[in-house]
């Protein structure tokens, strides 16, 4: 059973920085994209920032130059390095992993995760709270 689980979030002020860390289990010897999404409230999920490896990454434009993907596989677990924190950067931040036994059939998919659609990923943690204010 895939389980996601994050941390790392927090209260900052504006210019400040944070580093999320998602712990997967239950995947383990297979392969997985991995991303990271954002829901402020009255908005909708948004796409941040995914990996499928250090080659294979895309961000967002609201956060390019600011945060940093990375994941260590040996550990299981995918972070979210947040520099620069904006007050629009204030939301709930999810983490979402999609699995397979093949890491070739997640390359033929990377253009369709890297458009961060939520239905295309099937795993997802509960989320951890991310605040920006002075």
């Amino acid at each position: 059973q895939v389980e996601l689980v994050e941390s790392g979030g927090g209260s900052v002020q504006p210019g400040g920085s944070l580093t999320l860390s998602c712990v997967g289990s239950g995947f383990t010897n297979k392969s997985s994209y991995m991303a990271w999404f954002r829901q402020a409230p009255g908005k909708e999920r948004e796409g941040v920032a995914g990996m499928l490896s250090a080659k294979e990454i895309t961000y967002a434009d609201s956060v390019k130059g600011r945060f940093t993907i990375s994941r260590d596989k040996a550990k299981n677990t995918l972070y979210l390095q947040m520099d620069s924190l904006e007050p629009e950067d204030t939301a709930m931040y999810y983490c979402a992993a999609v699995v397979s036994s093949t890491g070739r059939w997640l390359e033929a998919r990377l253009r369709m995760l890297s458009r961060f659609r939520r239905p295309d990923y099937e795993y997802w943690g509960q989320g951890t709270q991310v605040t920006v204010s002075h």
